[in-house]
C-alpha cells in the first residue's frame, strides 16, 4: 500500500489532522467497533487511523461498510480511542443511538415527550451509558465538577480540573436530547422528573475503580432548560494538617491553636479556596475519645467518623443560629460551625468561644484583615472580637507545576515589583504542558496562607475600630506573610509559578 501523498507522520492524532468530510463518512458506532479515526477524504479515498494497517480481511470489511477505498495510516490504540473522542465527543455511539429514536426533530429545541415516555427512555441503557462515561471520564480525569449548561443551539459540558474549567467535546446533537440527559441525572439523584421549574439538590453514591464515590447533585432552571451541577466527593479524602502545603512556622502556629482550650479560629477565603479541608483536618487531629465534636455545615461535604455531624434545613427553621443553640445543649468540647453569614450566627459563634468552647468557622472575605472588618460591620462589639478571637486564617489554592514536563526558565525582571521581593532567583521552574497534565503545566494544587493573629497590637487597633488596611499593616510589621508572600515562598520552591500566585491573590 502506497502511502498517502504530503501526510505527515503521526505523533499523536492532532485535532488539526481530523476534516469534517471524513468524521461525516463514519459513524461513531463504526468508528468505536472497528477502532478507526477517520483523518481525510481526498477523491473518494478515506484516510483511516488503525492499529493494524495490514489485516487485509478488515480493510475489505470497512470498503464495504463505508462505501469507499481505504487509506490506513498506523497509530496506537490509546491515541485512536483519545482522538475517538475529542473528534466525535464523550459518549458519542450513545448519543447517535438515541438520536436515531428520536428521529428529524429541529436541533435547537428539547425533546417534547410525555412524562412517560421520557421515564421510559431515561432508562434506555444508551442514556445511562452517556452519563457513566461522563461520570467516569471526569473521575479518571481528576475533576471535582461537572457543569451540562444548556444554550440556544448547543449543550455545554465543562468539568472543573485544579480549579480551572475546561470544556469537554460533546456530540454532535446533544442538545435535542439535554432534557433526557438531566431526567436521566435526576432518577439517579431520586429527583422529581417532573419538576422543572424550582431548583433541586440530590446525592448519587456510585463506585469506581475500588472507590466509593458521592455525587452532589445540584439542578437548576435556565432561560433554554434545566443546568445540572455534579460535584464529585471521594471517600479516600485523608484529612493531614501536615500534607495541607503549610509551611513550619505556619503549621507550628496551627498546632498551637488547636491545642487552646477555648477560642475561634476563623478561616477566610472564597468559594472553593479549600477552607473546608483545612477546617476538617484541625478536627480530624483533635479527633479522639476524651473530646466530643460536634459540626454544623451546610452541606455537610465529608463524613468524619468520630465526630456528629449536623446540616442546616432552612426551609424547615434550622438554621446554623437555630442549631447552634441546640448544640450547646449537647456539651460539646470543639464545634465547627459551617459559615458565619449573619449576626445572629456570629454572636452565638463568639459566646460559645467565651463559654470555654473551641470554635472553627468561616468567614467569605478576600484576606484575614477582612475578617475582622466583616465582624464589625456584622455589628458584633469589638472587645467580643478582641476576647473571642484567637487567628484569622485566609487562604487559596494554586495550582502545583506538573513533575513530568517540570523545566527551568528565565524569570522575569517584573516579579521584583509585583511580590515585593529584593532577589529574584535567575531561573524558576514552569510546566511544559504535556499529556500527564492535559497540556496546563500543572497537575495537583497545593495552598498559600496568612496568619493574623488577634494579638495585643492588634487588639488595640481593633477596640479603635481601625479599618483593615490600617489593621493589616500593623499585621505585617509585627511579622505576618501576606497570601502572595507566602505563594512567593513556593515559587523559590519550585511548586508553582508567579502567574498562578498573581491569579489567585
Amino acid at each position: 500500500m502506497r502511502p498517502p501523498p504530503s501526510t505527515p507522520p503521526l505523533s499523536g492524532l492532532e485535532e488539526a489532522l481530523v476534516q469534517p468530510e471524513a468524521l461525516a463518512k463514519v459513524p461513531a458506532r463504526v468508528a468505536l467497533h472497528y477502532l478507526i479515526l477517520p483523518l481525510r477524504m481526498e477523491d473518494h479515498r478515506l484516510q483511516l487511523a488503525m492499529t493494524d494497517p495490514a489485516d487485509a480481511q478488515r480493510r475489505d470489511e470497512l470498503k464495504l461498510v463505508l462505501g469507499c477505498e481505504i487509506e490506513p495510516v498506523p497509530a496506537g490504540e490509546k491515541e485512536i480511542r483519545a482522538g475517538i473522542q475529542r473528534a466525535y465527543g464523550i459518549g458519542a455511539e450513545a448519543i447517535e443511538r438515541l438520536l436515531d429514536l428520536d428521529g428529524d426533530q429541529p436541533a435547537s429545541s428539547a425533546p417534547r415527550l410525555p412524562t412517560e415516555d421520557l421515564a421510559h427512555v431515561v432508562d434506555e441503557a444508551s442514556m445511562a451509558t452517556f452519563v457513566n462515561a461522563l461520570i467516569v471520564h471526569a473521575v479518571r480525569g481528576r475533576a471535582t465538577d461537572i457543569h451540562i449548561e444548556p444554550y440556544e443551539e448547543a449543550t455545554r459540558i465543562r468539568q472543573r480540573i485544579d480549579g480551572l474549567l475546561y470544556e469537554l467535546p460533546v456530540p454532535n446533537g446533544l442538545i435535542r436530547l439535554h432534557q433526557v440527559l438531566v431526567s436521566r441525572i435526576k432518577v439517579m439523584a431520586q429527583l422529581n422528573i417532573t419538576e422543572r421549574r424550582l431548583p433541586q439538590d440530590g446525592r448519587i453514591t456510585v463506585r469506581l475503580d475500588g472507590q466509593d464515590l458521592d455525587l452532589r447533585v445540584s439542578i437548576l432552571p435556565t432561560s433554554f432548560g434545566e443546568s445540572a451541577d455534579i460535584r464529585i466527593l471521594s471517600s479516600r479524602m485523608l484529612y493531614d494538617l501536615e500534607k495541607l502545603g503549610l509551611a513550619a512556622e505556619h503549621l507550628q502556629r496551627l498546632n498551637e491553636l488547636i491545642a487552646r482550650p477555648h477560642g475561634i479560629v476563623f478561616v477566610t477565603g472564597p468559594t472553593g479556596s479549600g477552607k473546608t479541608t483545612t477546617l476538617y483536618s484541625c478536627l480530624a487531629k483533635l479527633n479522639a475519645v476524651e473530646r466530643k465534636i460536634l459540626t454544623i455545615e451546610d452541606p455537610i461535604e465529608y463524613q468524619l467518623p468520630g465526630i456528629s455531624q449536623m446540616q442546616i434545613h432552612p426551609m424547615i427553621g434550622l438554621s446554623f443560629a437555630h442549631g447552634l443553640r441546640s448544640m450547646l445543649r449537647h456539651d460539646p468540647d470543639i464545634m465547627m460551625v459551617g459559615e458565619v453569614r449573619d449576626p445572629e450566627t456570629a454572636e452565638i459563634t463568639i459566646r460559645s468561644a467565651l463559654t470555654g468552647h473551641l470554635v472553627f468557622s468561616t468567614l467569605h472575605t478576600n484576606d484575614a484583615s477582612g475578617g475582622i472588618a466583616r465582624l464589625l460591620d456584622m455589628g458584633i462589639e469589638p472587645y467580643l472580637v478582641t476576647s473571642s478571637v484567637l487567628c484569622f486564617i485566609a487562604q487559596r489554592l494554586v495550582r502545583v507545576i506538573c513533575r513530568a514536563c517540570r523545566e527551568a526558565r528565565p524569570a522575569p525582571a517584573t516579579l521584583r515589583e509585583q511580590f515585593g521581593v529584593e532577589e529574584v532567583p535567575a531561573q524558576l521552574a514552569h510546566g511544559r504542558g504535556c499529556a500527564e497534565c492535559n497540556g496546563t503545566g500543572y497537575r495537583g494544587r497545593t495552598a498559600i496562607y496568612e496568619f493574623l493573629m488577634v494579638e495585643e497590637a492588634v487588639q488595640q487597633l481593633i477596640l479603635r475600630r481601625a479599618s483593615a488596611g490600617d489593621i493589616r499593616r500593623m499585621a505585617q510589621q509585627a511579622g505576618m506573610r501576606t497570601l502572595r508572600q507566602d505563594g512567593w515562598l513556593k515559587i523559590v520552591a519550585g511548586l508553582t509559578t508567579p502567574e498562578e500566585v498573581l491569579r489567585v491573590t
